[in-house]
Parts: structure tokens; C-alpha cells; sequence
């Protein structure tokens, strides 16, 4: 009688990477260092839309994204727009830029890694966000830290108006039609409220916060604050 010591085999799954960053020596070594890692490296670009346009439909995974682009795009639309494709963002930039990714993570990336992180913790940050997973680190903890003082978000007289409406109770439906814009112009609105509050060091994820804020800053009186904990 034979015995064989079968084992099993260990299946990994492919990881899918592009990168965004407007130096190209940046953009060689991290696809030099993805293949170097098993990765599939799909496809990079200064910026994401000439990212999108290269990928022409091809999925991805992640997206490494350098804050600084220099093509007058917003942080949060380059954010918003990866997502869109499918993929995890991770903020892949120097350290002191802490509003900058402070919008970032408010607009949906899953983490940060600073610029001068070694390699091997790149790779293994961008598994973490390739899992679906939020990277929880230092640089992460800081940026959302580093306001500690208590200011005011700057909003605008809109601004004010829907976070008014809203945060008394008013669902986003009902705001739209109070102020005659669409339910969509609404959340945009509070989208950008909640930058704002990120921003300044105050993050207002919810709708209990929001209204928090509102009373704080003075746009609301000061209410009893319980309400349901939800989303938009």
C-alpha cells in the first residue's frame, strides 16, 4: 500500500492595483514593488482621470492615490470617482498634509500611508484595503486628531439652511422639497457639511452628530438631542 502526504493547496486571491501620482518615478516603483509582491499591477496615471480613461473598464482592487495631483481637482471628487470603479482607496502621501486626508478619509478611503513608510508596510496596507478592511494606524489616528482645537466649520448660508432642516428632524426628501432643490443637491450639501466638520477636528458621521453640531454652532437652539442614529 502507497501512502501519499497529499497537502492541500493554498488558493490566494489576486490582488488588483493601480496607482495615481503625478511623479512618475513614484507611479514606477510602486508598480515595480506591487509585481514584486504577486500583485497584479493593472494600470497607473497622473491623475484619476487619466487613470479611468487607461483602464477602460478594467476592475481593480485598489487604488494607491497621492493627495497632491496638480490638475485642480478636489480630494473628494478623486476619492469619490475611484470609488465609483469599484476599487479601495488608499491614500498613499506625506505626512503633514493632515486636512487633506482628514477629507480623504471623509470622503471614503480606507486608509493612509505616509510617503516615507517602508515597503513591505505598503504591500501589506494595500492587502488590508484589498480585503475590504479599514486601515487602522498611526497616521490614520493622527490625521483625524491633529485639530484639537474647537472651531466652527465654515459653512455657507445654504449650507446652514440644510443642516437646519435636517438636523431637526426633517428627512432628506422633505429638506429638498422645503428649499426647491433635488433630494441628490440635498446630499451633496451634506456631504460637504460633514468635510467641513472633519476638517475642523468635529467628524459628524451621523445624523445624531450633525444635529450635535448644529446645536454647538449655534444653527439649531439647544435641543434635547435624542434621535435616531441613521445615515444618508
Amino acid at each position: 500500500m502507497t501512502i501519499t502526504n497529499a497537502q492541500p493547496e493554498i488558493m490566494t486571491e489576486l490582488v488588483r492595483v493601480a496607482v495615481v501620482d503625478d511623479h512618475e518615478s513614484v507611479r514606477l516603483g510602486l508598480s515595480a514593488a506591487c509585481m514584486r509582491e504577486g500583485f497584479e499591477f493593472v494600470e497607473e496615471g497622473a491623475t484619476v482621470g487619466e487613470l479611468i480613461e487607461r483602464l477602460h473598464g478594467r476592475e481593480t482592487d485598489v487604488v494607491v492615490l497621492d493627495l497632491s495631483l496638480g490638475d485642480g481637482s478636489t480630494i473628494t471628487e478623486n476619492v469619490k470617482n475611484i470609488q465609483a470603479t469599484g476599487a479601495g482607496v488608499l491614500v498613499h502621501s506625506i505626512a503633514d498634509r493632515a486636512a487633506g486626508v482628514r477629507e480623504a478619509l471623509a470622503a471614503g478611503a480606507a486608509g493612509v500611508i505616509p510617503k516615507s513608510a517602508a515597503t513591505a508596510t505598503v504591500m501589506a496596507a494595500i492587502r488590508t484595503v484589498a480585503r475590504g478592511e479599514v486601515l487602522n494606524n498611526l497616521e490614520w489616528a493622527s490625521a483625524i486628531d491633529a485639530d484639537v482645537e474647537f472651531a466652527k466649520a465654515q459653512l455657507g448660508r445654504r449650507e446652514r439652511d440644510v443642516l437646519n432642516l435636517y438636523a431637526s428632524g426633517l428627512p432628506l426628501r422633505m429638506v429638498a422639497e422645503q428649499l426647491g432643490i433635488a433630494p441628490s443637491t440635498v446630499r451633496e450639501y451634506l456631504d460637504r457639511i460633514r468635510v467641513k466638520y472633519v476638517e475642523v477636528g468635529r467628524p459628524a458621521p451621523t445624523k445624531v452628530d450633525l444635529l450635535r453640531r448644529a446645536v454647538e454652532d449655534g444653527i439649531l437652539p439647544n435641543l434635547d438631542i435624542d434621535a435616531d442614529d441613521d445615515e444618508v
